[in-house]
């Protein structure tokens, strides 16, 4: 894949170009030789309970999902946190993009560090929701709404084949998301040295009185649902190759780094076309 999610990126584990990967780890079943076995030692060998990812220490779907559940609560729980006290937002914010960068070049997966990236996204995402409920009432259950209905489409048009990640789609978004982290950047200056002085900057501009943030808006969330297909597609390559049972922190980072981005760029395009109403 020419461009998948940072927090996939770093493992050999995610990588569709390579062997398996399975380990035979310490205390994972070995295998039984048959030959003089009785009838009950045979039976009581078929009734054990099934392997589960602690004993063979694989990357499976349930576990997975276990760790990215966990982490999204850990989210949860300090947005409570921000929302109270929206002026840690900016403490959040610098924190989990020093954390972002820490957990995207760490080889192996620490959950702890996961954990600590959520924990600060978490008061990051809960004061700027504050700070934009306070402005717009009801735009922040407007925007986990949209969230949530992009992030269950795309999990149910994947599952069901409708939906899949191709190398041209990939190099195509690629291509969008170096553009608009251009078009950021120049935005982010133009605003802060007084060049424009709209309070959306140049998203504030309209074209054919339709602002400019509201279009952009549309194929942001867009590329965030094909960077969830990434996401998608890497943690089924992940189990399919017998990852490491560890590297499931990895695809819950790499997960919720996609949909916080997913949220915050649907609040602010709903804050924009609300505030040119």
């Amino acid at each position: 894949m020419a461009f998948s999610n940072p927090g996939f990126s770093q493992s050999p584990a995610f990588s569709k170009n390579g062997g398996p990967v399975i380990r035979q780890q310490q205390g994972a079943a070995q295998p039984v030789e048959y030959d003089g076995m009785t009838a009950e030692q045979l039976q009581q060998l078929y009734s054990q309970p099934a392997a589960g990812p602690t004993q063979t220490d694989r990357m499976t779907y349930e576990d997975t999902i276990s760790k990215t559940l966990l982490a999204f609560g850990v989210v949860l729980v300090f947005a409570a946190v921000g929302w109270f006290v929206p002026a840690l937002a900016f403490v959040g914010a610098i924190a989990g993009f020093v954390l972002a960068l820490v957990n995207i070049f760490k080889k192996k997966p620490s959950p702890g560090l996961v954990l600590a990236y959520s924990a600060a996204q978490g008061l990051f995402v809960g004061g700027i929701s504050s700070i934009f409920e306070s402005q717009w009432d009801g735009i922040v259950t407007q925007a986990l709404i949209g969230t949530v209905a992009v992030f269950v489409t795309t999990l149910l048009l994947f599952k069901s084949g409708k939906i899949r990640a191709s190398a041209k789609a990939t190099k195509v978004f690629m291509i969008a998301m170096i553009g608009y982290g251009v078009f950021s950047l120049l935005n982010l200056g133009l605003m802060v040295f007084g060049a424009n002085t709209n309070p959306w900057g140049l998203r504030g501009m309209e074209i054919a009185g339709i602002p400019l943030g509201f279009i952009l808006g549309i194929l942001v969330v867009i590329m965030a649902a094909y960077s969830l297909v990434l996401d998608f597609d890497q943690v089924k390559t992940g189990v399919e190759r017998g990852a490491p049972r560890i590297y499931g922190w990895s695809a819950a980072f790499g997960i919720v780094m996609t949909v916080i981005w997913l949220y915050v760029e649907i609040l602010r395009m709903l804050a924009i076309l609300r505030g040119s109403d």
